[in-house]
């Protein structure tokens, strides 16, 4: 199987939310892979990564990190496929990776959602990977129509609880 999503990390202690990315994936039947490189640590390997991925066929890249959360910016700088940031809350409860990873300078986007949204993340690539793809089009739909079916349910349990004072 050839890749078609990069699961970038920091390091390794950001694995336990980016396994949520991975299940997400690996639930749409997605290939990736997955990898810990540091912008600060090892950018030689970063920009390796970065400048071959590509080539590898890797279609979308999603970057994960912590603290000044530099990683998704650099490689977003040397590649032109697309990059999601996941912030990861690891100091100042991750407003410093969300600000790191969202406040990118004009021509270099990464999409950004929230600290430890790895789920969405996934979610976005398979959307971006979805526009030539139309059975994965059709598992996004599956999975909206699951996310209404649990607020339908939970209305229904609403329903059913009682208050003195609650009219519905």
């Amino acid at each position: 199987m050839t890749p078609l999503v990069s699961i970038i990390m920091g390091s390794a202690s950001d694995l336990p939310v980016m396994e949520k990315a991975a299940s997400t994936l690996d639930g749409m039947e997605i290939p990736f892979e997955m990898h810990a490189l540091s912008a600060h640590r090892t950018p030689s390997e970063v920009e390796a990564f970065a400048r071959g991925a590509k080539e590898r066929g890797i279609k979308v890249i999603i970057a994960a990190a912590g603290m000044a959360a530099h990683l998704g910016g650099v490689i977003a700088s040397m590649t032109t496929l697309p990059v999601i940031g996941v912030p990861v809350s690891s100091s100042l409860g991750g407003i410093d990776a969300l600000l790191s990873t969202v406040q990118m300078p004009p021509g270099i986007p990464v999409a950004t959602v929230g600290i430890n949204g790895a789920v969405n993340a996934a979610i976005l690539a398979a959307q971006i990977l979805s526009t030539a793809n139309e059975t994965l089009q059709e598992k996004l739909a599956a999975g909206r129509e699951g996310l209404r079916e649990k607020i339908v349910k939970a209305n229904v349990e609403l329903s059913q609880t009682r208050f003195t004072y609650k009219t519905n």
